[in-house]
């Protein structure tokens, strides 16, 4: 074992880590014990101010880039004033640390690549896993967010680059839910990438090589998730940004096996359920007696419309009823029970020919509304514009407060802007989108444009899961998660209003969802602790806050 180098010595190494640095906050004391005289300047400042300089430099940068930059390199140096930075100001910098300043990240990860973090898992040195699990600081991991990098939001593979993703989403974690960050870890398999611009650049610091396919990928991921759970047992494992042939597969292969899910699929499921949800105690409308088009067939469309069902079935209606309610396109348009080469996830979705006996026009977008009069259209498609005009005014002229959320990130890939569609709606359509938008004024009324944003679930749902030590994630955790999300704001009905909380009151709600989610663990003899307190208290006491104590 190599020494530690001089320079690296006493007070050095409390600076040089993050998670021990406090920069000019180190006490008088803790200067002269630590062998830090010397080492930072004179003056002694409380947190506050370490905040208001960082803010300050923050707010300086001059694109959401170099913001996104600036706070992933203060949270290599000081993680205790990274994350009070991020709390203090949660709304404005979301979606610089995450969506959709993240995907422009993973894209130049290599060229802006400073200073390692996370793990890299490697494929050619997959001989050495378990090696490569003991290099990993803490021995108490909670949890994990794993990515394999080949689809990154909407820009695709990105191979090792997609490890700003996990970053990404568990600095949410810890901000917004309260997860000690020294218990969480960020994954990438390195499994090669098929992005050609990626394998000629001379800065790719990944391994240049094919994806991996078939048996080969199988055998890697095998590998690295029983080498986890081996080593953590109670771990929570986010699966993030899987590609469309292995998301499904592997959350089947896994959900039964080890504390997982996959927040592109179940986290926008659950945030999208709950926000329409939360647009039903506008219109007065209950999801039950909704008819539902989602434009987009992929992972999160099939989630999403597994989710309204269970919702739908917690209400009482028989499953069958509940998916009738629903059409979803693909590419091609309609999933009919006999279009070709349909996924098995989007089969219970496909209309029977019996229903379309009468059908009028073709099956794409606009003859499909004109057909079923749906109140509720949801995109996951990553077409702009996809919704038209004449598409959303065809929706009102049966439905007089339509509810339309064009979900697709990044903001380029958006199915209709927030504007028009209040415009195309004289204002009676309630609207969420997936990337955030300025509020619309119109007719006199400022409208809140609610972010339907998994923010508001994944956080939560982890606190929850990893607290009470879950043993597996469950439908019914899920639909009670979109139900809390659901009822969380107060105030819906006033004209303008978001549906959804303000997104610096999220840490507040992830209490409440992680409560909910521990308690149907425990009604489901899912827990792997015992429970000598209320739940409310082992939440309470599962809760970080920055801070740098005595």
């Amino acid at each position: 074992m190599a020494k530690v180098p001089k320079e690296l010595k006493g007070g050095r190494l409390w600076l040089e880590l993050p998670e021990l640095n406090k920069g000019t906050a180190f006490t008088r004391k803790e200067r002269i014990e630590g062998g830090l005289l010397g080492m930072v300047p004179y003056s002694q400042e409380e947190l506050s101010a370490q905040v208001n300089r960082a803010y300050k430099a923050y707010a300086a940068k001059d694109s959401d880039l170099e913001k996104h930059i600036f706070l992933r390199q203060l949270q290599t140096i000081n993680e205790t004033l990274f994350y009070e930075l991020i709390i203090q100001h949660a709304a404005s910098m979301l979606p610089v640390i995450y969506t959709p300043t993240v995907g422009n990240a993973c894209e130049l990860f290599s060229e802006i690549y400073r200073k390692p973090f996370g793990l890299f898992l490697n494929y050619p040195e997959r001989e050495f896993m378990d090696e490569i699990l003991e290099n990993v600081v803490n021995d108490d991991v909670e949890v994990i967010v794993m990515t394999d990098g080949e689809a990154i939001l909407g820009i695709g593979d990105q191979g090792v680059g997609g490890m700003g993703i996990p970053i990404g989403k568990l600095s949410l974690y810890s901000a917004l839910g309260g997860i000690d960050p020294k218990v969480t870890l960020p994954v990438v398999l390195d499994v090669g990438t098929n992005n050609n611009k990626l394998l000629e650049s001379n800065f790719y610091v990944g391994w240049k090589h094919a994806r991996i396919r078939g048996q080969e990928y199988d055998d890697f991921v095998e590998l690295v998730l029983s080498s986890i759970h081996r080593k953590w047992p109670h771990a929570v494992v986010q699966f993030e940004d899987f590609g469309a042939s292995n998301s499904l597969r592997l959350l089947d292969k896994y959900v039964d096996r080890l504390c997982c899910f996959n927040d592109d699929i179940q986290g926008t499921a659950a945030i999208t359920v709950g926000s329409l949800i939360a647009a039903s105690r506008v219109t007065g409308r209950s999801l039950t007696d909704s008819t539902i088009v989602i434009a987009g067939a992929g992972a999160a469309g099939t989630g999403i419309a597994h989710g309204i069902v269970q919702d739908m079935m917690r209400k009482g209606m028989e499953e069958e009823s509940a998916r009738r309610r629903i059409c979803m396109l693909n590419s091609k348009g309609l999933i009919r029970s006999d279009s070709p080469n349909l996924r098995p996830q989007q089969i219970p979705f496909a209309q029977p020919r019996d229903r379309l006996v009468d059908w009028n026009g073709d099956f794409q977008l606009l003859d499909v509304v004109r057909n079923v009069h749906p109140d509720v259209l949801i995109g996951v498609s990553g077409q702009s514009g996809y919704f038209s005009e004449e598409i959303v005014r065809e929706m009102t002229k049966v439905c007089t407060r339509p509810c339309i959320f064009p979900l697709s990130n990044p903001t380029s890939k958006t199915e209709a802007y927030p504007e028009d569609i209040l415009r195309w709606t004289n204002g009676r359509a309630i609207v969420a989108t997936g990337s955030p938008f300025d509020q619309v004024s119109l007719n006199g009324v400022s409208y809140e444009i609610a972010q339907c944003n998994n923010a508001y679930a994944f956080p939560g749902i982890g606190l929850g899961l990893s607290a009470i030590k879950a043993k597996k994630v469950t439908d019914e955790m899920l639909t009670v998660v979109a139900n809390v999300i659901g009822h969380a704001k107060e105030g819906v009905e006033v004209p303008g209003t978001s549906i959804l909380p303000p997104l610096d009151s999220i840490r507040k709600l992830s209490r409440e969802v992680a409560i909910a989610v521990a308690n149907v663990a425990v009604d489901q003899n899912l827990t792997g602790c015992d429970l000598d307190c209320s739940i409310e208290e082992l939440v309470d006491s599962k809760m970080w806050c920055p801070g740098y104590g005595d």
